[in-house]
């Protein structure tokens, strides 16, 4: 809903009639607003997670910093195909959670987890792991947007040009 017809569609009414609830099955469940916010804000970071986990993205042995771009790339074409009303949601709260020192971090924080990037730069031998994670983080985050968003909007997820694409931006990033 979020994704279709913006944040301030979302209220406890329109959510009912959307999922062709009883009136009132929402507030039951989410008193508030707030609760109901936090409640998909949940459901992203889980989905997130389940989705990174399942990803084999880590390298193994002595891999090559394109192969791993490739699996990273593959990976968001799928992300991006699969659950692109969800990025949307989740990009239209990061901006309305600017203020919130609960929700945005961990908003901030569900899609993609600087920790196991900094993991990756460490596995290649990358100088400063750290600064290369949270740097790699930002373009994969930039990459994403400009997917359902910004200049590459008409390049559509599960083509190969879209992996090969996100493949080449990521292994500049990549080599060490």
């Amino acid at each position: 809903m979020i994704a279709t017809r913006g944040l301030r569609a979302l209220t406890h009414r329109a959510l009912d009639t959307e999922l062709a609830l009883p009136a009132g099955s929402t507030s039951y469940y989410f008193r508030t607003k707030r609760a109901l916010i936090e409640a998909i804000v949940d459901r992203i970071t889980a989905r997130s997670r389940e989705d990174f986990a399942a990803a084999v993205l880590a390298p193994t042995g002595a891999a090559a910093p394109h192969s791993v771009a490739e699996a990273i790339a593959t990976w968001l074409d799928r992300l991006l195909a699969d659950r692109r009303a969800q990025l949307i949601a989740r990009h239209a709260l990061l901006v309305d959670l600017l203020d919130d020192p609960d929700l945005r971090p961990r908003l901030v924080h569900s899609l993609f987890s600087v920790d196991r990037a900094r993991d990756l730069f460490h596995a290649i031998g990358a100088p400063d792991p750290q600064t290369r994670a949270e740097d790699f983080v930002a373009v994969i985050e930039g990459a994403v947007f400009d997917r359902f968003a910004g200049n590459r909007t008409a390049l559509r997820p599960g083509t190969n040009e879209s992996v090969r694409q996100l493949a080449r931006v990521l292994a500049t990033h990549l080599n060490t």
